[in-house]
């Protein structure tokens, strides 16, 4: 089992390139629906698997999961990319979107589509609702040199609270152990001696727009919204109405995948030339994805 499995859509030519980037827990299944929308738009799609994101045989996360870091992760999929050979046009849920807006400032993205994207340093996340689902793992000294899964209880308050309780249970059921390194790096930032989910604006010179649901627990509007303000127009926010976190699931799913390429197909291109001149260079790109 490598550390960063793949599923590429084979596609001639030079099709744009769309990357799919899940977050915690979960792995590149929840994005099926995505997927086929748009592969069937012409789109060369990658769906990365995490590093020791695979579900084990005997039910047990790999030994080098809980110490593994978001940089890692970033890293990893960094490689990727080069292998592609060419930027593609990134979409990342949750922790996947912190992780493509760490590749964006790495100059690793073409644009960026954040649904419900997690934190970056320098915001705090003070909603008592993201405290309770993970009430469990920060309760638990040393609960960083562990992999964590919260409980189902927990999960579908927090996370899995826009879909019906069936469609929760059985998602549930396909969830792996998360790094307890990087609920630190992300939830407990300012303990981070590494500085992994610190971002300089001025780094990043592509398009972005981040969706995030008005019922999200986890990573609530108001902290996207305040992510949005450190790229000082860099990035545009969009409230989804009556959605919870599990975007790329929830039912709906549909409308955001369009909205997504609504933005990678029309309004990218023009944000681009508005911003700096390093983002203009890549409005030409950007006009060319149809």
């Amino acid at each position: 089992m490598t550390a960063l499995e793949t599923t590429r859509t084979a596609k001639h030519g030079e099709a744009p390139a769309v990357m799919l980037i899940h977050g915690m827990w979960s792995r590149p299944h929840v994005w099926d629906g995505f997927r086929a929308y748009f592969e069937d738009r012409g789109y060369e799609v990658i769906v990365p698997a995490l590093r020791h994101h695979e579900a084990a045989a005997d039910g047990f996360p790999h030994p080098d999961l809980a110490t593994t870091s978001v940089a890692d992760y970033a890293s990893d999929i960094a490689r990727e990319i080069g292998k592609l050979g060419r930027k593609p046009l990134v979409i990342g849920h949750s922790m996947g979107g912190l992780i493509a807006q760490l590749l964006a400032a790495r100059g690793f993205a073409r644009a960026v589509v954040g649904l419900a994207p997690a934190q970056i340093a320098g915001a705090f996340n003070y909603d008592i609702r993201s405290s309770w689902l993970f009430r469990r793992e920060f309760s638990s000294w040393g609960f960083w040199r562990r992999a964590q899964l919260p409980s189902f209880e927990a999960m579908r308050f927090g996370a899995l609270n826009g879909m019906a309780e069936a469609e929760a249970e059985k998602l549930y059921g396909t969830l792996v152990p998360e790094s307890g390194r990087s609920l630190l790096e992300i939830g407990f930032w300012f303990l981070d001696r590494q500085r992994t989910t610190w971002i300089n604006p001025a780094d990043v010179c592509c398009p972005m727009l981040f969706l995030t649901g008005t019922q999200d627990r986890l990573t609530p509007l108001w902290l996207t919204q305040r992510v949005t303000e450190f790229y000082d127009g860099k990035a545009r926010l969009e409230a989804v109405a009556e959605r919870g976190h599990w975007l790329p699931s929830e039912p709906g799913w549909e409308r955001l995948a369009e909205r997504a390429a609504r933005f990678f197909e029309t309004e990218a291109a023009e944000m681009a030339r508005s911003l700096s001149p390093a983002s203009r260079a890549l409005a030409g790109e950007l006009a060319t994805v149809r």
